[in-house]
């Protein structure tokens, strides 16, 4: 189900010495079923987007929609929409409180008005989506290690069945190999179920990889809002709000100065090998 924001403006501080203007007339429709992106550098405005998304943080002005109703109608329920709007916050361990993981991923659903074993049914289904090995089941969350910490989160987040998913950061201070696994397994769980998956990331080679969709944020708007390379053919201007293009598409661009034929628009390393095999290919012919 979609969600529309419309001319959406939200203030820190309003009214006093510390007012910032966090986001400024901001228009998206975030559609059903989409794997989308968002970006910027730090204070851009993305953690403040998201939050908005599922009425944590009300707009100082304009509307958001969800499903064509309006989040901020008196009669709108909020506990519904964070229910089906499901959020992990970039530090998993702000998210885990209970004694043992198994509880902590029944609490959602028991919330929502579950029987304890229609809740624990929901942990099993989610713990085991996220890869999470039984015999952790019944340790504290807080044994875990970061990755683990994280598939925990996304399993109690997952175990309301959302509809959206939003990750602030899945993958921060997690090793390259944990990145992978974790991105990967977001990438399979949007394919399986459908459902619209909303990353924000600092990394590059992450949105170019897994993403069909980029928004990018500066100074609380949208400076972007395209296909992956659509948005990257602008790294120039990338580079002047503290952002970047993946390190391939440089690679890329420095090959194609030094004479050899390749495609400037790949932005995976995937696509960057397929381009250098083919100029290969050709120079052997």
């Amino acid at each position: 189900m979609s969600i529309i924001l419309d001319k959406v403006n939200y203030v820190y501080g309003e009214g006093t010495a510390y007012q910032t203007q966090a986001l400024s007339d901001i228009n998206l429709e975030l559609k059903d079923g989409q794997f989308i992106g968002i970006i910027g550098h730090t204070g851009s405005g993305k953690s403040t987007l998201i939050q908005h998304l599922n009425g944590l943080i009300k707009a100082t002005s304009g509307a958001i929609y969800f499903n064509g109703q309006d989040i901020y109608d008196e009669d709108f329920d909020l506990r519904e929409l964070r229910n089906r709007v499901g959020l992990v916050f970039q530090y998993p361990e702000h998210q885990l409180f209970e004694t043992t993981i198994f509880d902590d991923v029944c609490f959602g659903p028991k919330n929502q008005g579950l029987s304890k074993g229609e809740a624990g049914l929901r942990a099993f289904e989610a713990l085991r989506s996220v890869g999470m090995p039984e015999s952790l089941y019944y340790q504290s969350p807080f044994d875990l290690s970061g990755g683990q910490k994280r598939r925990t989160a996304i399993a109690g987040v997952l175990a309301m069945k959302p509809e959206v998913l939003i990750l602030d950061e899945p993958t921060a201070g997690l090793d390259p190999a944990g990145r992978d696994e974790i991105l990967d397994l977001i990438a399979a769980m949007h394919k399986e179920r459908g459902m619209t998956v909303i990353l924000v990331s600092h990394s590059m080679e992450d949105v170019a990889k897994y993403v069909e969709r980029i928004i990018v944020m500066n100074q609380g708007r949208v400076m972007y809002d395209d296909a992956p390379k659509e948005v990257f053919r602008h790294y120039k201007e990338l580079e002047s709000v503290g952002l970047a293009a993946p390190q391939v598409t440089y690679l890329m661009h420095e090959l194609k100065e030094r004479g050899l034929n390749v495609n400037t628009e790949a932005t995976t390393v995937l696509e960057a090998y397929e381009s250098l095999l083919g100029v290969l290919r050709k120079g052997r012919a």
